[in-house]
This record gives structure tokens, C-alpha cells and sequence, in this order.
């Protein structure tokens, strides 16, 4: 059914922004709901009474529209003095102090919401605004200037990103603001002090900018940009959801690697995978211009492809297409998709990148086919998937030995499988390289294999200076890739280089704003820095977007253990290893009697007699976590021990030790010193 035609009209838009929120909700996070409960019943009422009506409510943020500049002003200024009368009974750290901004403009309904220059004008003037205050445009003052009772400030021409020419704007002066106290002076300036106010205010303002990028960091989206969000499974049968997943993580690979065109990564696309959101929130969310969709059907070897890429401004198709094929005209669709698409961005494609969409990662439809099945599996992010992605890799590179694509992703199953310690690092790291130096003999230019092989030899060969060299190749060949990002930026902190390690993190986590990975190596830096309150908030960040990810808990536990908050880090270990599944109910109660009658090193001295009685029976456990564990529990000797365990089987994690914490205690005895200059991390 067709959406109705879009309606315009003129219109005053304000944009509030609860000032602090953010802040507030990483230090007390119930108060900061009730704070937020708070400033939405103050709030909405005002607006009901002059005349505005809620848009759409953002977080900690309103849209309100209003028939007349007047009405949004005065209620602008009623909301200000509102909430300036309550902060004033309130106890310091419950104030709630808003920004406003408003600007009167044409806009456009359509679905429920409002678009055009009217909305984007005034969603970036209400960052201007001081916290308690309010901003307005000029056209709004010319049309309150008689009638408004309150002063207006006028601040200058203001560049608005995205905004084509510099606009007007007013600073209302709110009738119980202090006076500022004017000193007069009949000496000039020196110039020296002139420049160093200028610089001082220009440090300032770019730290506002950089704050607000990354508070808001989806407000501009580039044009030239797009999400492909995840195809909808349409076969009769569920398991034929790889294809579904499958096709969307392909299109995505090979967008990314098209030079000036933003393709948030595949973690970010797929949180939507299954839910119904509108595509602008989810172009706010990605800070994407254009969202890409669809739905595969499989019914035998017949294959029907819908595609659309849409606005993210307005909703209408840019572009989209039906295909009804034969299966094996498969890898045809993909290209033809990611022709379509870049052709619809009018993204400007060199001779390399236009023959690299029109390649074909192999011939065979069947080996392609047993491709996809493999990455679903692995991103399943289970021992039983990983195992499984394994099999699937290994029977399409048996019907296409050249199919260079399916060694590297072979490659990176092995490592995540030695890495998260499913293997012992012996069976896993060896064929992890071998995979991804198939991939290079077939494809030197592939960046997906020289990010595994950078990987294998950081975590196992301990070859650092040829992994850094292969972690730079596939950055170098591939800028977009996130998981080749990430790992270089563990690498960076593991050698203490955090400023580098910092800009890795901040790269990817523009491409896949939604990554629980980048954020949890976020936090892992700050642990790294000693800045455990900050890693702590970090963490909590990461909850928020999987609350259902084990090592999350588990490095929680070690953060509150570093914090000397015993109960704390109890809880959250007890949660990890309540979601890791690796204990029986009845162990589980163990640990826990543990702890209560002789606190939290009894807890993880059960946690490793546990462990080892595995390691009796044949499933392998990591050295290194019955290591730190003795370590957290204050046993030096035996954490010891284990740890040169851990060196001869060359466990993963290992690199960390240079920077780890939970080594502070050890890290001057000759042992440990003797197991550093082993793995090559001392001279």
C-alpha cells in the first residue's frame, strides 16, 4: 500500500536536550531514570499548554512543533524558568538543566514525522544553546521581536554543519540570569593576550565539538553512505536463514572496500536483524544517508532476490529490483546489487574497485553456497558454531581449491577457536596460518587473510614485528575493516601504545557504531591505564547493548577485583559464569558456599579445582585463566606455575601480560621476568 502523499507547511520546531544525561546515567544509573522520568513530566505538559505537539521523543531529547515562532519561545522560556525553579530547592547532583533551540521553516509531514530545512536547522542550534538556556534563528526573532518579552542577544553568523550559508542566531537573555560583571579598561589589549583568549576559546570550542560528535555522533550523516540491513529469510524453510544472513554480510563486505562510501560493518546491521524500526531512527542510530534491504526466497534450486535502497531523509526508494533466478545465477545478483547501489550514490568508482564488485569470490555456486553456511555459523559465536563454520569452509574450498575467500575465513575460524581457548592453541594457530597463507598464495591483495596471519602470529608465533606489518597490509588494503582495526588495536595496547591503540578504537567504532566488540576492547585499553572507574562505565555501555555476553562479566569481575570490591566482583563473575554455561548447578553452588564462608579467593581457589578435575577428563582448559585466577586469589607460586604452563602450550592472551593489572603483585619476581623475556615482551 502506497504512503499517503506528504504534506507541507510552515512551522516553528524546537529541539530539547537534557544536558548532562549521559554523565549522570554512568554514575548512578537509577537516578539518572528518575531524573529523566522527572523532566518528561515537567515537560509535556508544557508543551500541551502552548500548543506544541511531541514529534517524537529520542532518549533524553524532544522534537516539538508549534503553530507560531511565539508559542514555541514562550514556552521555551517557561520550561527554562520551570526547571531553574526546581534546581534551585534540589540537592546538587539532581538538577535538570535542558537545552532548547528553535527554528521556524517549511517541513514536511509524512509517516508520523516531520522532515526539512525547518527540523534540521533547529536540531543544530539546540547544541548551541547553554546548559539552562535557549538559542532561536533569526527568523524565528523577526517574528517575536515585538511581541517577545524577554532580551535577545544576538551571536553573530554561525557555520551549521551542512547548512550552506551562515545564519543569524539569537541567545535569549532569560529575566533571572545574574548580570554579568563588566570591568572597564582604558588600556588596549596586548596582542599577546588577545591571541591567547582567541586560542583559548578556540581549544574550547573544539573540545565542544568533540564532545558533541561523540555524544551525538549520528546528526550528519555523509551522502554518500548506506547500511545494508539484514534480507529477510522468505523461504518456507528457517534454515534457509544462511542464505538470507549470508547474502547481506557479502553485499556489505564488498561495499565497504569501495573507496568514499560509508558502510557501517556487519555487528552494527544485523542489531536490527528481526525487529521493524523505522529507517530514519535507524539512519540516526548508523549515521547513515541511505538504507539498503530486502528478502530472499529459496524454494529448490529457485531463488527470488527483492533489493530497495531508500532514503533515509524522506523514505522513498533511490533504487530496487526483483530478481527470479536459478541458483546458480547467485553470485550475478550479488554484483549486480552492488553495482546498483554505488550507480544510486553516484559514488565515483576507480578501474580497481569496479573490477573488484564485478569479481566473482568463486565459480562454483555449490562451494558458495557451503561459504555462507560457514559464516553463518561462525558468527553464531558458539564452540558448536565455530566447529561447525570450520566444516562448511573446508568443504567449499574442496570444490574450489582457488576459492581464496573461504581459506581466509577458514583462517579467522581457527583463530577465534584457539583464541577462546576451544582448542588447545597447538590444534587451532597452526591451521589458522596455513589457511590464511592459501589465501595469499591464491590472492596477496585479499585483506581478510593478512588480518588473520597478523593475528596468528601476534597471539602465537609471537613474531610482533611481522604481525604489525600484516596488521598495517590489511588496514592499508581494506580501511573499512573493523576486525582488522580492532585486533591491530590490541596489539597497540598490548605494547603500550594507547594513543595509537586509541585512534584504531575511534575508527572503528565510526564504522560499526554498534559493535559490543569495540566497545569491550574500549574498556579493555582503560583497564590496561589503570583508569578502572572509566572502564567500569565503558563496560556498562557494553551490557546495555548485549546483556546476555559472558567475558563482558568476567572482565567486570576483574575491574571491581582491581577496585577492592569483593561482593561486586563476586556478583558479576558468578553472572559470567552463569552465561558461559561451563558449570553445573551444583558447581555453581560450590563456588558460591566458597566465597560466603571464606570470600572471594576461596571462590576462585573452587573455581580451579574445578577446572583442573576437566583438564583430568580430557577437556581442555586455558593455563592462563587457572592462572590469573590463582593470581586474583593471592597464590603467587601457583599462579606462577600455570603461567609458564600457559608459555609452553603459547595461550593466547599471553601479550597482555606486559600491561595487565593482575600481574602488578608478580611482575618484579625473577619468574615472571624470566616468562617476559620468553615470549619477547622484555629484551
Amino acid at each position: 500500500m502506497n504512503s499517503p502523499s506528504p504534506q507541507r507547511r510552515l512551522a516553528a520546531i524546537a529541539f530539547t536536550d537534557f544536558v548532562g544525561y549521559s554523565a549522570i546515567a554512568q554514575r548512578d544509573d537509577p537516578l539518572a531514570l528518575e531524573l529523566l522520568e522527572e523532566h518528561r513530566e515537567i515537560l509535556r505538559p508544557l508543551f500541551a499548554r502552548f500548543g506544541g505537539q511531541e514529534i517524537k521523543t529520542i532518549g533524553d531529547a524532544f522534537m516539538v512543533e508549534f503553530s507560531s515562532a511565539l508559542d514555541a519561545a514562550n514556552c521555551a522560556v517557561e520550561i527554562q524558568r520551570t526547571l531553574a525553579k526546581r534546581n534551585h530547592d534540589v540537592a546538587t547532583g539532581r538538577q535538570i538543566e535542558v537545552r532548547i533551540g528553535i527554528h521556524i521553516g517549511d517541513v514536511m509531514h509524512r509517516d508520523r514525522d516531520v522532515y526539512g530545512d525547518g527540523v534540521n536547522i533547529a536540531s543544530r542550534i539546540q547544541p548551541l544553546a547553554a546548559p539552562g538556556g535557549i538559542c532561536i534563528s533569526q527568523d524565528v526573532e523577526r517574528q517575536i521581536r515585538n511581541t517577545f518579552t524577554p532580551r535577545l542577544e544576538k551571536l553573530g553568523p554561525t557555520e551549521l554543519k551542512n547548512i550552506q550559508l551562515p545564519l543569524d542566531l539569537f541567545r535569549v537573555v532569560l529575566p533571572w540570569e545574574k548580570p554579568k560583571r563588566i570591568v572597564a579598561s582604558t588600556r588596549r589589549p596586548q596582542s599577546r593576550t588577545v591571541w591567547m583568549s582567541i586560542l583559548s576559546l578556540s581549544i574550547l570550542l573544539l573540545a565542544i565539538g568533540v564532545w558533541f560528535f561523540r555524544a551525538h555522533p549520528h546528526t550528519a550523516p555523509a551522502s554518500k553512505s548506506v547500511a545494508v540491513l539484514p534480507f529477510v529469510n522468505m523461504s518456507a524453510e528457517k534454515e534457509n536463514e544462511y542464505l538470507s544472513d549470508g547474502i547481506t554480510e557479502d553485499l556489505c563486505t564488498a561495499l565497504t572496500q569501495v573507496k568514499g562510501l560509508h558502510v557501517p560493518a556487519r555487528t552494527s546491521s544485523f542489531a536490527f536483524k528481526g525487529k521493524t524500526e523505522d529507517i530514519r531512527k535507524i539512519g540516526e542510530q548508523l549515521n547513515v544517508a541511505t538504507v539498503l534491504e530486502g528478502s530472499v526466497s529459496k524454494a529448490g534450486n529457485k531463488l527470488r532476490v527483492s533489493a530497495q535502497l531508500s532514503s533515509v531523509a524522506d523514505g522513498f526508494h533511490l533504487w530496487a529490483a526483483t530478481y527470479d533466478r536459478e541458483m546458480t545465477d547467485i553470485l550475478e545478483i550479488r554484483s549486480d546489487i552492488s553495482r546498483h547501489v554505488v550507480e544510486a550514490l553516484k559514488v565515483q568508482l576507480g578501474i580497481e574497485e569496479t573490477e573488484r564488485l564485478a569479481k566473482k569470490p568463486t565459480e562454483n555456486t555449490q562451494a558458495y553456497e557451503n561459504y555462507l553456511l560457514g559464516r553463518f555459523e561462525l558468527n553464531k559465536f558458539t564452540d558448536e558454531g565455530f566447529g561447525k563454520s570450520v566444516q562448511h569452509f573446508q568443504q567449499a574450498i574442496a570444490l574450489d581449491p582457488k576459492f581464496a575467500l573461504a581459506y581466509a575465513s577458514l583462517a579467522e575460524a581457527y583463530n577465534m577457536i584457539g583464541y577462546w581457548g576451544y582448542l588447545p592453541p597447538k590444534e587451532a594457530f597452526p591451521e589458522a596460518k596455513r589457511a590464511a597463507q592459501n589465501a595469499l598464495m591464491i590472492d596477496p591483495d585479499l585483506a581478510e587473510a593478512h588480518g588473520a596471519l597478523a593475528y596468528t602470529e601476534f597471539q602465537y608465533e609471537w613474531r610482533f614485528d611481522e604481525a604489525e606489518t600484516e596488521f598495517r597490509e590489511a588496514i592499508r588494503l581494506n580501511p573499512n575493516s573493523v576486525s582488522a582495526r580492532v585486533r591491530f588495536a590490541e596489539y597497540l595496547s598490548d605494547f603500550q601504545r594507547a594513543r595509537e591503540a586509541h585512534e584504531q578504537l575511534e575508527r572503528a567504532s565510526v564504522l560499526d557504531p554498534l559493535s559490543v566488540e569495540v566497545s569491550f576492547f574500549f574498556a579493555g585499553q582503560l583497564f590496561f591505564t589503570r583508569d578502572f572507574d572509566r572502564a567500569i562505565q565503558e563496560l556498562q555501555k557494553t551490557i546495555s547493548m548485549d546483556p546476555n555476553n559472558a567475558w563482558v562479566y568476567h572482565f567486570l569481575a576483574a575491574l571491581f577485583y582491581q577496585k577492592r570490591m569483593p561482593a561486586q566482583a563476586f556478583a558479576a563473575n558468578e553472572k559470567g559464569d552463569g552465561l558461559e554455561g561451563v558449570f553445573s548447578d551444583a558447581e555453581m553452588d560450590e563456588m558460591r558456599k566458597a566465597y560466603e564462608t571464606a570470600g572471594l579467593s576461596a571462590y576462585f581457589r573452587k573455581e580451579n579445582e574445578l577446572r583442573q578435575k576437566r583438564l583430568a577428563e580430557g577437556k581442555y582448559q586455558s593455563p592462563l585463566n587457572i592462572a590469573l585466577n590463582y593470581a586474583i586469589a593471592g597464590d603467587d607460586s601457583e599462579a606462577l606455575d600455570w603461567l609458564e604452563r600457559a608459555v609452553e602450550e603459547r595461550t593466547p592472551w599471553l601479550p597482555e601480560l606486559k600491561v595487565d593489572p593482575n600481574w602488578d603483585p608478580v611482575r618484579s619476581q625473577p619468574r615472571f621476568i624470566a616468562i617476559m623475556k620468553k615470549i619477547g615482551l622484555e629484551k
